[in-house]
């Protein structure tokens, strides 16, 4: 399974860089639907809405949660498209 995310190019490089391997996202009604007790392979970076926005795909491996936020944990990037 694959869980898409949109995020700003700040994160984006990050993370395609390899300095950032854990997304964060707060612990809300909305993602606790998406995110809690669920198991993605991949996460889908998607860096705007426009279709030919850069796009980044990385393995997932795995979701915790802390006091506040959910984790992504991130593995190895699989594709990037600028």
């Amino acid at each position: 399974m694959i869980l898409n995310l949109t995020i700003k190019k700040q994160w984006f490089d990050l993370i395609a860089s390899g300095e950032k391997t854990i997304e964060y996202r707060e612990i809300k009604p909305y993602w606790i639907k998406f995110l809690e007790n669920k198991s993605y392979d991949e996460v889908f970076f998607r860096n705007g809405y426009r279709p030919d926005s850069p796009i980044l795909r990385a393995e997932c491996l795995g979701i915790s949660r802390n006091c506040n936020y959910f984790e992504i944990h991130l593995g190895k990037i699989l594709e990037i498209r600028q």
